[in-house]
């Protein structure tokens, strides 16, 4: 039999009051002398299961007099960090990594055209004015992550989006290479992102989820063979 730490368990009950909204968001968790009269637990099982709740990004702590561990509510960058641990920790395959978001990006994409506020759209616009602008590698590729995931925010859904910072993180690590990212590359892109934008601007879901599955196809395609050619071609959308 396998018997779960003392930690484990302590996590695990807080874990569920707060996700249960017994501890709102913002308040802070009893003390730690507090809990570890509380539970009859060792101040060192309490502090582990403390470190087990921060990582997971349900608490935060704070030092200093007026500090302790307050309570935060899971967002898009927990359900990043725990998909981004997956692909690392289990070293998955690129193929992986980018059939899953031809898989959703089109939703992203349809879902953007349905949900997007005007806010949302200047994001998307500043993100691709910032691809067309950049000058160098590093600067193309952060701009590039961050209109993908402004695609996905703007349709409302937030388990989509953490995704799409996960996978569009991982894909930057794997693409940082100027072998990959050229003239013409970053030119082809600023126009498939241009083409999806639009359509994302009429409110056309189904332009918008077309468009976007070419570009993330046709660049999918290109970065898995990255290591054995010289040139790209990427599709441009319409």
């Amino acid at each position: 039999m396998s018997v779960p730490k003392a930690s484990d368990v302590l996590a695990t009950e807080l874990r569920e009051r707060i996700l249960s909204g017994e501890f709102a968001e913002g308040t802070p968790l009893p003390p730690e002398r507090e809990l570890v009269t509380q539970t009859r637990m060792s101040r060192t099982t309490v502090r582990e299961a403390l470190r087990i709740l921060e990582v997971q990004g349900l608490i935060r702590i704070r030092a200093g007099r007026a500090g302790g561990a307050f309570v935060q509510q899971p967002d898009e960058e927990s359900v990043a960090s725990s998909v981004e641990m997956l692909i690392r920790g289990r070293r998955l395959r690129l193929a992986s990594v980018h059939q899953t978001r031809e898989a959703i990006e089109p939703t992203c994409a349809r879902l953007a055209a349905l949900q997007r506020s005007d806010a949302d759209l200047r994001a998307i616009e500043a993100a691709n004015d910032a691809v067309s602008n950049s000058d160098d590698l590093e600067s193309f590729l952060r701009a590039n992550v961050d209109w993908h995931v402004a695609v996905a925010a703007a349709g409302r859904n937030e388990i989509l989006t953490g995704m799409m910072m996960a996978l569009s993180r991982a894909i930057y690590t794997a693409t940082k290479t100027d072998g990959f990212v050229n003239d013409e590359v970053r030119s082809i892109a600023v126009r498939a992102h241009r083409s999806v934008t639009r359509a994302i601007r009429e409110r056309d879901p189904d332009a918008a989820e077309r468009r976007m599955a070419r570009h993330v196809h046709s660049y999918a395609t290109a970065a898995l063979e990255v290591e054995d050619r010289t040139t790209v071609t990427l599709s441009e959308g319409e």
